[in-house]
């Protein structure tokens, strides 16, 4: 079975594996948000950042990547991202049906969050995360960097999110 990867954050950017194919994709009853608190790479337990995740709500959908691995990767690639993805068990695995631009349905791994986990935080409004967003720095750098980074390649590919823009704005002008 050949795998697809569902990319709506940082994977657009930095998927950190081999890519055979990649395609712009829809993920339906989804909506991308800051929603869970991050508190290895890009916050820490005294200053948790924000990253994307993929919160389930009915009607709604997220526009993103789907990525295919060449079948001799597959293991691989799926190590990794549980290594990347799994690090503090916010996130769940999934495999979803993903619907690809120009036709086709493909069942993709996500990763989507636990609303019953400690770092969920949906609904926060808009400034405040972008004033948590301009403070906190982890692992893997700065919050901004990771939203400024997803999202202009989401505008890059022609899947701007509103939201997305808003804050970028807002955390530039507060930094």
């Amino acid at each position: 079975m050949t795998l697809w990867v569902f990319g709506y954050g940082s994977l657009v950017w930095n998927p950190g594996f081999e890519v055979e194919e990649r395609v712009i994709a829809r993920l339906p009853d989804y909506a991308r948000s800051f929603c869970m608190r991050s508190i290895h790479h890009r916050g820490t337990d005294e200053n948790p950042g924000l990253v994307l995740a993929l919160d389930a709500m009915q009607g709604a959908a997220c526009e993103g990547v789907a990525f295919r691995v060449e079948d001799a990767r597959s293991d691989a690639v799926m190590a990794y991202l549980r290594d990347r993805e799994l690090v503090s068990s916010a996130y769940v695995e999934r495999e979803l049906e993903v619907e690809l631009r120009g036709g086709g349905r493909e069942v993709a791994v996500t990763y989507v969050v636990d609303p019953n986990h400690v770092q969920y935080c949906g609904g926060l409004a808009l400034e405040e995360q972008a004033q948590i967003i301009a403070r906190a720095h982890g692992g893997r750098g700065p919050n901004s960097e990771y939203l400024f980074n997803t999202s202009q390649h989401l505008d890059d590919l022609g899947l701007g999110d509103a939201d997305l823009n808003w804050l970028s704005t807002r955390v530039r002008a507060l930094l």
